[in-house]
């Protein structure tokens, strides 16, 4: 099994006026929709335990998590053996989260130890975040009977809102804080994020107009490669779209009604002028949902998806995604230096992105496309090296077999 050791996040390129726009959105706002009155974040030192049953990839994961956030963020934050820390980690089995929220992979939550305790008072005031003044106790649910990468994955994603914001935005293009879950890992601008967060000119219980008025001075000194003129300032993501494309893309939608819903979705984006990267989402969620039936619509819709991506900066990482698609409907066409034309463009993005699942597929498409061009030496190696980044990724041989052959329609054995 082959690990990611060096990351490379990219740092955040939009404007600070950008920037500050989002932060104020994410950090007062849950993906509910509801306000917040203030902001809330640990105030001194933040310590993180683990309890439960970890995986063995668990802690190293955290361990690296950890230093970057240190390096980073510039947050004291440190990993510790005693029981009552700031953050503790609760490693349990997936099972258990899902009788909690059945939807979940991962989940945090503020001021409880366990899921029993969660599910006793996940009503209540508790539980609910917009009553805490500030942040003291909050524990992190991650499953240990899951890939090592679902599990890293996890841990970015909710230890960066144990820390931080509590919301998603669909027009952000570099984060983590975005529902599309293209970024697995916390990026430049999620750095950037968690930093302000804890600067010394903010505090806990402040309002979203004292915040607002610290906000360009702070991201001065923190960021001032985005002291410069901003781009178009986007449209907010209507609510009608979020419902049709979590109909597309929820697991308790018939198969039947996940394409239409994408196709509204598309509709919808297209009446709001949404010309970013969620007209691009859309898009290459159509392709997703129409591959299954209609290779041909499929590819149009990846070719659009990527149109919109391609105009749109941070978004090589999507870009990789869109690729992976392609190429598996280009092998299926028998073309393969079209195929492969687009996976050594990509395999640098999903390998900086520290995306194993992705790389996984990708070097195993690569291995399908020089083996259909006769190339089959180098295909027997590419494929030895899909499935050590396939181990990652996906967990067990039989897991890793089941879902590179859903990613890509080929067997990666």
């Amino acid at each position: 099994m082959r690990v990611f050791s060096h990351p490379q996040a990219t740092p955040a390129s939009r404007s600070n006026t950008e920037i500050a726009r989002d932060f104020l959105d994410l950090t007062f706002r849950m993906e509910s929709g509801r306000h917040l009155k203030a902001m809330t974040r640990f105030e001194g030192p933040i310590s993180v335990t683990v309890k439960g049953d970890p995986s063995s990839t668990l802690v190293p994961d955290l361990e690296r998590l950890l230093l970057r956030l240190r390096n980073e963020a510039h947050l004291n934050i440190n990993r510790t053996y005693e029981p009552d820390a700031s953050i503790t980690v609760m490693a349990v089995r997936r099972s258990d989260i899902q009788k909690a929220i059945p939807s979940a992979a991962c989940f945090v939550a503020p001021n409880v130890s366990s899921i029993a305790e969660y599910r006793l008072t996940r009503r209540t005031k508790i539980t609910d975040w917009g009553s805490l003044d500030t942040r003291r106790k909050i524990t992190i649910f991650v499953p240990n009977d899951t890939s090592p990468q679902e599990t890293r994955d996890c841990l970015h994603e909710e230890l960066a809102q144990a820390l931080g914001p509590l919301n998603d935005l669909y027009r952000l293009p570099d984060s983590i804080f975005n529902d599309d879950n293209i970024h697995t890992v916390l990026t430049g601008f999620d750095m950037l994020v968690l930093r302000t967060t804890y600067a010394p000119e903010l505090s806990s219980g402040m309002t979203r107009t004292q915040v607002a008025s610290r906000l360009p001075g702070i991201l001065a000194r923190l960021n001032p490669a985005g002291e410069k003129a901003p781009g178009p300032n986007l449209p907010y993501t209507p609510d009608e779209w979020k419902r049709e494309m979590i109909a597309a893309l929820g697991v308790g939608t018939p198969m039947a009604q996940r394409l239409p819903a994408a196709e509204r979705a598309l509709h919808i984006a297209q009446l709001y002028g949404l010309n970013d990267v969620r007209m691009g989402f859309t898009w290459f969620s159509i392709g997703r949902l129409a591959q299954r039936t209609d290779l041909d619509m499929a590819m149009k819709a990846y070719m659009n998806a990527d149109q919109y991506f391609a105009a749109n900066a941070g978004t090589e990482l999507h870009r990789a995604h869109v690729a992976s698609q392609v190429a598996a409907l280009a092998l299926r066409q028998d073309n393969p230096m079209l195929a492969l034309q687009y996976i050594e463009a990509n395999l640098p993005t999903a390998n900086r992105a520290e995306n194993a699942a992705l790389l996984s597929a990708l070097m195993l498409l690569r291995s399908e496309a020089l083996k259909q061009a006769g190339m089959a030496t180098d295909a027997r190696s590419a494929r030895v090296d899909s499935l050590a980044w396939a181990r990652y990724g996906f967990g067990s041989e039989r897991e890793t077999r089941q879902r590179l052959r859903a990613m890509t329609g080929f067997s990666p054995l």
